[in-house]
């Protein structure tokens, strides 16, 4: 990486004259140690996001019951048209809008990583809110948080090779798999708890997701301070961080309906695939690249994250209002039609 891109180690001076502590001088500039109150506080935040993640990721497998994640399984169609968005469309789709807008390849690992990471509890949420397939969408999310464990690799070296084979950049495969096995486990783990222990499953359940938003809260503020550089964002990247959730909801939706799926799991998978656990790319990328790097990629999972919450907000809301409009139409038409009825009913499968 070229040296302008180390604000944290790498000081400019007007004159001839280097800083008490610099370890390496010469006329032009002085390279200073490592800050230890930044180091310290990396590691803090490290430990602190990998414990919170967990305790979500651990939450999201209580929510997971084995028959009916069975049940699908079995009829795996519309897991494996999931499987199509999560790990074909999504990470395609960062690639090509990497490409298009010329961002750095740095900037272009974290865009991918994003793309590949699979959906979260939010999603189920969401699917909750605009009368989804919550048994799709739970399935959904715990086979692209175990198959995350191999395709998010597969996907990061199969569309870095441009950049990876002319020495641009390097991706440390042994810290992203370390980080995906730690994290893989704590949802095994609430699978187990979910079945033997469903009650103390539900309260797991509230409390993750609870912790899930004071996660992102936690990056957001401790990341501002560690990495400041990270916050000189250039507009790239909220145009990416804008259309990317965009294309992932609507190309979720569209391959969906094209694979002959009900109008109630075309939303699901839209869902499945726009919604991405930003909190999952956050800590893999705290956890796998060196500050410097950070300083180019750590605000882009935040970026996302707003404008995929904000995207679904809207989507909700649409949904929540139309069907209010529906029963009101319902209750006054109930008075005159029996036709008007059976026309609602009808209407009421549409998305």
């Amino acid at each position: 990486m070229d040296a302008s891109a180390w604000p944290t180690t790498i000081t400019a001076m007007n004159g001839s004259t280097c800083s008490s502590n610099a370890t390496i001088c010469d006329e032009n500039s002085c390279v200073l140690p490592e800050d230890d109150y930044n180091r310290i506080l990396s590691t803090v935040l490290s430990i602190v996001i990998t414990t919170m993640l967990a305790l979500v990721m651990f939450s999201m497998g209580c929510n997971v019951e084995i028959m009916k994640f069975w049940g699908h399984i079995k009829r795996p169609w519309g897991i494996f048209v999931g499987f199509l968005c999560q790990f074909g469309i999504m990470p395609l789709t960062g690639f090509i809008l990497s490409v298009a807008f010329d961002i750095l390849p740095i900037q272009a690992v974290v865009v991918l990583i994003m793309g590949c990471c699979p959906g979260g509890t939010a999603s189920n949420i969401l699917a909750y809110w605009t009368d989804g397939d919550m048994d799709l969408s739970i399935s959904m999310t715990t086979c692209s948080t175990l198959l995350a464990l191999g395709m998010m690799p597969l996907c990061l070296f199969i569309y870095t090779k441009m950049w990876t084979d002319t020495g641009l950049i390097k991706i440390p495969y042994d810290s992203l798999g370390i980080s995906l096995v730690a994290l893989v486990i704590p949802v095994s783990v609430g699978i187990v708890v979910k079945n033997k222990w469903p009650e103390k499953a539900k309260i797991i359940l509230k409390v993750g997701s609870i912790t899930g938003a004071i996660l992102i809260v936690v990056i957001a503020v401790t990341g501002g301070i560690l990495y400041q550089g990270a916050w000189i964002i250039h507009p790239k990247l909220w145009i990416i961080g804008t259309l990317f959730p965009f294309f992932g909801y609507l190309l979720g939706f569209i391959l969906a309906r094209a694979a002959g799926q009900s109008w109630q799991r075309c939303r699901t998978v839209s869902l499945e695939t726009g919604m991405q656990n930003t909190q999952l790319c956050s800590t893999i990328v705290q956890l796998s690249f060196s500050q410097e790097e950070l300083n180019q990629m750590f605000t882009f999972p935040l970026i996302y994250s707003i404008f995929q919450l904000g995207m679904a907000g809207i989507f909700v809301g649409s949904k929540l209002c139309l069907q209010i409009q529906i029963e009101e139409d319902q209750n006054n038409w109930n008075q005159y039609s029996p036709w008007g009825v059976f026309y609602l009913n009808k209407f009421r499968t549409f998305p």
